[in-house]
């Protein structure tokens, strides 16, 4: 394993879409509200869910020069889109945000941990 990633522009792609999937977070278009009322995510916590994202950016983009740092964050990113997975399956939420949106995320962060970190 690799504490710097190989290809520094996987992590920074995957940095980009956590920022943007931040930012539309702040007032969340139709299909983020019915993801994460689906999911039974109380409103109260959605902000949780910006900070989360944004710092996971900021790590993956801070981990392409500081070995360890982008590894940590993209393994969380990759627990972060389990534990949405999981949350989806245990609601029966399994509309085309699940398939999507969360699978599609968790399966280019596993990807990009793969590619930057492993190989």
């Amino acid at each position: 394993m690799t504490l710097v990633p190989a290809l520094w522009w996987l992590p920074a792609a995957l940095a980009s879409v956590l920022l943007l999937d931040a930012a539309l977070s702040i007032r969340p278009p139709k299909f983020i509200r019915d993801c994460l009322d689906g999911v039974g995510f109380p409103r109260e916590w959605w902000w949780t869910l910006i900070v989360i994202k944004a710092l996971a950016s900021a790590g993956l983009i801070v981990g392409i020069w500081v070995p360890g740092v982008g590894a940590t964050a993209n393994a969380g990113v990759v627990a972060y889109f389990l534990c949405a997975s999981y949350a989806h399956v245990r609601a029966r939420f399994l509309r085309q945000e699940f398939w999507v949106n969360c699978l599609g995320l968790l399966a280019f962060s596993v990807a990009v941990f793969v590619f930057s970190y492993l190989v």
